[in-house]
């Protein structure tokens, strides 16, 4: 069973580790599946006719994206179809013969044969070299650089820092491509982290089945234990009985021989003698009678011998159960007065824990009459408020003190409770078993249990010493036996189902308490397990926390404390804050938006403990002000550059719209038509910068 049991625990560790490392495959495959799924939707849909873009068939070198951008601008979402209403169609050019340090950008990109003719009149220099080549360009001709910088032949320069959708785009399709690269690398290995999981899964259901399996054991080890010792004293009393038979028969031969050699001794005297007295007839009658007189009286002789033996083993069988029963009686005796000191001392107990009761009855209503002096106090206090501030917080650790003592004399009064009730169930357990045991005397013997011990005492002191007496005390008990009635032939066997029936109880009973043990430390494990990831999750969530509430106040403390228990997984959690300027206070005397944002920096922190790629926020900003508001912008943005999510927010505040980077609405150009309306502010912000 310990090496099931140890099995069983390696393989939970195994499967923990397999499942810890299949979760992180798995998020981590989700991640860049749910980013590559985002580029696809931002990418450029097909033109209107379903002809592809030639920015769709355009794969430059990484690095290169900005270039390209810059060389063809918005003409790679041109087609290449001659239908479409704008496309490329294709023409034949030679590249002009570039200048020292400019490269040929045709050769570096993997582009349609259409494009080869404006890729010839593009070159890629150094950023820092275009201003100094532009003079030198023939008509047609133009330069790019790495960062997105444009010069063409006829003056036009573009820096990067110029808007450009199609550099973005271009950078999202390459983007998107390492990421197909990245997810059908990864998939293999979280494909093979889940099955590793399985496996270790099922190893870890294999070990506790075995566990189970080796638990069943032992129960059926001490059943066949217990039936081999009851074989064993059956045996030992087969051999007792049969080893006092052998001794009877012996003593029965070796009598026989005496016997028969008497006979055979009395036989030759009185063949000599017939042969002495054969002479005479007149002794021949006298010979006869003699013999059968000696006949006769050997006979009654035998039948004596035999009954005194029988009487002999009747006796010693007596007196065997009567030390039986009285080394009976003796235990009984000893277990009385055993229960009536356990009885003594239950009692004293029960005084004892009244005494307890009482006491703890009595402490609510102390602490009742000390919390109302405390609220007198308090109301006295209230005009003096801004001087007794610091009173006041003593007042309520007091209060809080009184509550916690409170709880602890009610929860020491429920053990006591509990403890005498199981005291007084043990005691009627005690006399339910002393009545049941009398009643069986009652009932074996038909007398009272201190009359048979008498009457057992006065018959081991009454019982002769000589024959006479002895075969005179026989009868009596023989009158005695006739008096008790018929005799039960089936108590041995009533005996023995009794005995199994109790056996069977008594592994029922094993088999309980090793289950209840079992469970018991199966639900303090649990507890310990929960103890402490409730201790290390409340860690990170107060960090997170005291981060959040500083960076919405801008300052100021805050934590989060376990109170009422010192268990955590009874212990209640009380939120202490105090923004700029004010006491530390539990968040009840805070105002309305100060609670507001507090709450969020705790539902904030409780999300950066467990991290998601997407954050809806619905209304969130609609109780606050416009400070608020800001403080509420503000976290936003700290929680954009401390994680990887995308925040959503459902708002009709015209702060938190302009504090975002793009706003989707819905509007309705024709009555029955709904159309969805994108604005990009940071493109917006560029353009009307330039």
């Amino acid at each position: 069973l310990e090496a099931a049991e140890d099995a069983q625990k390696t393989a939970a560790q195994g499967e923990a580790a397999a499942r810890d490392a299949a979760r992180k495959a798995e998020d981590q495959l989700a991640r860049l599946k749910a980013e590559a799924r985002g580029l696809a939707q931002l990418a450029a849909p097909s033109l209107k006719g379903g002809f592809a873009r030639a920015s769709d068939s355009v794969a430059p070198q990484r690095g290169l994206e900005a270039a390209l951008a810059a060389a063809l601008g918005d003409d790679l979402d041109a087609a290449l179809d001659a239908k479409a209403a704008a496309y490329w169609g294709g023409a034949q050019a030679s590249a002009p013969a570039w200048s020292d340090g400019v490269v040929a950008l045709g050769p570096l990109v993997r582009a349609p044969g259409v494009l080869d003719a404006r890729l010839a009149f593009v070159g890629l220099v150094e950023r820092n070299d275009g201003d100094r080549l532009q003079d030198s360009l023939p008509v047609g001709a133009r330069l790019v650089s790495r960062e997105g910088d444009l010069w063409r032949w006829d003056g036009f320069v573009s820096r990067a820092e110029a808007p450009r959708p199609a550099a973005v785009r271009m950078a999202q399709k390459t983007r998107l491509a390492e990421l197909e690269a990245e997810i059908d690398q990864l998939a293999p290995a979280a494909a093979k982290s889940a099955a590793d999981q399985k496996s270790t899964a099922e190893a870890l259901r294999k070990a506790e089945d075995a566990v189970r399996e080796a638990r069943r054991a032992p129960p059926e080890a001490e059943r066949a234990l217990g039936q081999a010792r009851d074989a064993v004293d059956a045996l030992a009393r087969e051999g007792a009985r049969r080893e006092a038979r052998a001794q009877s028969l012996d003593e029965t031969i070796a009598r026989f021989e005496a016997e028969r050699a008497e006979a055979a001794q009395a036989l030759l005297q009185a063949e000599r003698d017939a042969e002495a007295r054969a002479r005479s007839e007149i002794l021949t009658a006298p010979v006869a009678d003699a013999r059968q007189a000696a006949a006769a009286a050997r006979e009654a002789a035998s039948d004596a011998r035999a009954a005194l033996d029988i009487e002999r083993r009747e006796r010693d069988g007596r007196q065997r159960r009567l030390e039986l029963v009285t080394r009976d009686h003796d235990d009984w005796s000893r277990r009385t007065a055993a229960a009536a000191k356990r009885l003594e001392t239950l009692a004293q107990d029960r005084e004892k824990t009244e005494r307890a009761l009482v006491g703890a009855r009595e402490t609510p209503q102390a602490l009742n009459g000390r919390k109302a002096k405390l609220l007198d106090d308090f109301t006295l206090a209230e005009a003096r408020r801004s001087k007794a501030a610091d009173a006041l917080g003593a007042a309520e650790t007091v209060l809080a003190d009184s509550d916690r003592a409170s709880r602890a004399a009610d929860h020491d009064a429920s053990e006591a409770r509990e403890r005498m009730a199981a005291l007084t169930a043990r005691l009627e357990a005690a006399r339910e078993r002393l009545v049941e045991i009398t009643g069986d005397i009652r009932e074996a013997v038909q007398v009272e249990p201190e009359a048979l011990g008498r009457k057992l005492q006065e018959d081991a002191a009454a019982i002769p010493g000589d024959p006479a007496g002895v075969e005179q005390h026989m009868r009596a008990l023989e009158r005695e036996r006739d008096a008790l009635g018929l005799v039960n032939l089936r108590a041995e066997d009533e005996a023995q189902e009794h005995a199994a029936r109790l056996e069977t109880m008594r592994l029922e009973r094993a088999d309980l308490s090793g289950a209840v043990a079992r469970l018991r430390q199966g639900i303090e494990e649990l507890n310990a397990e929960g103890r402490e990831r409730l201790l290390a999750a409340f860690d990170v969530i107060n960090g997170h926390f005291q981060t959040l509430f500083q960076a919405l106040f801008g300052g100021g403390e805050a934590e989060l404390r376990l109170i009422e228990s010192d268990d955590p997984l009874e212990a209640g959690l009380e939120i202490f804050a105090c923004p700029p300027g004010k006491r530390l206070a539990t968040m009840s005397l805070m105002s309305g938006g100060e609670q507001a944002l507090t709450a969020a920096a705790l539902i904030f922190g409780v999300f950066l403990a467990n991290p998601a790629p997407i954050c809806v926020l619905d209304e969130v900003d609609a109780p606050l002000d416009d400070a608020n508001v800001d403080r509420f912008c503000n976290m936003l943005h700290e929680m954009r550059s401390r994680t990887q999510t995308r925040f959503v927010a459902i708002t009709h505040n015209p702060v938190t719209m302009a504090r975002m980077d793009r706003l989707f609405g819905v509007t309705m150009p024709e009555r029955g038509i709904s159309q969805l309306v994108s604005v990009d502010l940071i493109q917006a912000e560029a353009l009307v910068a330039q």
